[in-house]
């Protein structure tokens, strides 16, 4: 069958409700406190990804549960809004979809309160088969909050492997520290997409001597997933990007922006990587393209509020300084 999907992603859905909370310090006790400013964006990394990947110029198709609601309905029309393919999305008769409640800060933090709704109802059996053989490649989204999912990924990576694609995964943060349960999907993955904290607290629970922490530290914790199998493309904010792959090790720097909202922006980082790769990129450029598509992100309000085109990545993550870095031993 041939491949005529660029990119599928294996997804929860939902709505984000995005809240600029300044240094308002939320207070229970029925107190009403005004912020400077609410909205209501398309959420979840699954979704963020598939619509700054299709900005890019990818074909791009989204398998995942919905409810039968209008926030299901909101969700889906937005997919398609961005060229995004939701034949795949299901729409779940008496389930409620799931919803984000982000409240953001100046400088980029965050808190984010989720109800996981249908997030957690993917499975084997709602993913089309004709749909993955199309794939040139399949990225599962959220992996510890897909618990339908988590079992079954394996055997849906090993399919898409088998008629020709490659595969990614963004574990996401682990809620209940559940970070070993990764492990069964490492063996066959082509490329892990961490943040810092996830790539630390991933090599502490399947590579224990792994050397957790930051700079050297944290390129001993990606050398340390990435000889389980994937390549492992680390997203370190602000100040960049790192890989460990077959091509070597590289870390990219990041440029200075000035933050409106930081939403979504590791989830841009995906698909500037992606996209570089199905470009046919080396490893090192495709983790510029996914530099500077993080960095356009951060300009933008909500996670599909500044998407970067194919053109503006590749000229912004251009200038970037680039290093090639020394693979620490095991």
């Amino acid at each position: 069958m041939a491949a005529d999907v660029d990119l599928l992603i294996l997804a929860e859905l939902n709505p984000d409700v995005l809240v600029s909370a300044a240094d308002v310090e939320v207070r229970f006790g029925q107190v009403e406190q005004l912020i400077e400013n609410a909205t209501v964006t398309l959420g979840s990394s699954g979704a963020i990804t598939a619509c700054a990947a299709a900005a890019q110029g990818l074909r791009v198709a989204v398998c995942a549960v919905t409810g039968d609601d209008p926030i299901g309905e909101w969700t889906r029309e937005q997919l398609r809004g961005h060229g995004v393919d939701v034949t795949g999305v299901t729409a779940r008769p008496g389930r409620a979809t799931g919803l984000s409640v982000v409240l953001t800060r100046a400088g980029g933090d965050r808190a984010i309160l989720t109800f996981p709704g249908t997030m957690t109802e993917l499975s084997a059996a709602d993913v089309p088969p004709g749909l993955l053989a199309r794939a040139r490649h399949v990225h599962a989204s959220s992996f510890f909050l897909q618990r339908g999912l988590q079992a079954d990924l394996p055997a849906l990576f090993a399919q898409a492997r088998s008629a020709g694609a490659t595969t990614s995964l963004d574990t996401g943060w682990a809620p209940d520290g559940e970070w070993a349960a990764a492990g069964p999907v490492l063996a066959g993955l082509s490329y892990l997409l961490p943040n810092e904290a996830e790539c630390a607290h991933l090599a502490r629970a399947l590579v224990p001597a792994a050397e957790p922490g930051s700079g050297p530290g944290m390129l001993a914790c990606a050398a340390a997933l990435a000889s389980l199998g994937p390549a492992v493309a680390v997203k370190l904010g602000a100040a960049g990007g790192l890989i460990v792959g077959s091509d070597g090790a590289f870390r990219v720097h990041g440029r200075p922006v000035e933050p409106l909202d930081t939403t979504g922006a590791g989830d841009c980082f995906n698909a500037g990587f992606l996209a570089g790769l199905l470009d046919g990129e080396l490893q090192a450029g495709a983790l510029r393209r996914a530099v500077a598509s993080g960095s356009a992100a951060v300009t933008g309000w909500g996670g599909t509020g500044a998407l970067a085109t194919r053109e503006q990545a590749e000229r912004a993550g251009a200038e970037l300084v680039t290093d090639q870095l020394a693979i620490p031993a095991a």
